[in-house]
């Protein structure tokens, strides 16, 4: 399938810089961060396929995402790019390396890793199109409507950000059939070949409250990853720059460097 012409943010001029968004997320989430990493940098905040406002596909499996993100940098003549993902986005982003290592200088991976993950994310695709959208004028309407299937009031803020609603009536900005139907490649990582390796710099950020990388990951990324760096952040869960920006942040800054 070819890839997806994807939507981006822009900000800031100089050495670029990707930003890939974890699922059910967006380039908008990321703002904070990329106006203050656009100080001496271009950054562009992608949005995936399937997600914000880039195009909708049927499929959206790694090695396509990987293709969406190289087809973007060529398509702007970026060149060697740094590259931050986040969950889905780092998994994004660590296949992008892997698969085009000339095209990456540094890479930044956020509390994921290159392994396969419980599913857990599936409840949210399904709670969402179960939704009742019907006579719906303010996304506060739905938050009631949504915690029949989603307990936590943050994680329904989060998603709801993604309901739109105007003239036309509420919708969803995100293709959940196409989400929900690849859960499981999205839940999972691709095999790869035994000597593939992604030899530049690299930063693994974790949020010392998630899960999401185990001790018992750390020979994987290391074969995969041999310069790769592990630091947690402390008080942070899986969302590490929202819940943390400030220790984020500096964490990024501290590994790009100086126009890095």
């Amino acid at each position: 399938m070819p890839a997806i012409d994807l939507a981006a943010t822009e900000y800031g001029s100089g050495s670029p810089l990707l930003i890939l968004h974890g699922l059910f997320g967006s380039a908008r989430n990321w703002a904070w961060v990329a106006q203050r990493l656009a100080a001496g940098r271009r950054v562009l905040a992608l949005d995936a396929r399937n997600h914000g406002a880039s195009p909708w596909a049927d499929t959206m499996s790694y090695a396509e995402m990987a293709e969406d993100v190289a087809a973007l940098a060529r398509s702007r003549r970026l060149g060697a790019v740094a590259v931050i993902g986040h969950s889905m986005g780092g998994k994004t982003a660590m296949l992008y390396a892997l698969t085009y290592p000339e095209e990456v200088r540094r890479l930044i991976v956020v509390d994921v890793a290159p392994v396969s993950h419980p599913p857990v994310l599936a409840a949210y695709a399904r709670a969402m199109r179960a939704l009742d959208l019907s006579g719906l004028t303010r996304r506060a309407e739905a938050d009631p409507r949504l915690a029949a299937g989603i307990d936590d009031p943050a994680d329904r803020a989060f998603l709801l950000q993604n309901l739109v609603i105007d003239a036309k009536g509420a919708r969803w900005r995100l293709n959940l059939p196409a989400i929900e139907r690849a859960m499981p490649e999205i839940s999972a990582f691709p095999e790869l070949p035994a000597d593939l390796a992604f030899t530049g710099p690299t930063l693994f950020i974790a949020g010392d409250r998630s899960d999401y990388i185990r001790p018992e990951h750390r020979p994987v990324i290391k074969r995969l990853f041999p310069r790769a760096q592990l630091i947690r952040i402390k008080e942070a869960g899986h969302w590490v720059h929202a819940e943390r920006p400030q220790e984020f942040l500096a964490a990024v800054l501290a590994f790009l460097g100086e126009g890095g």
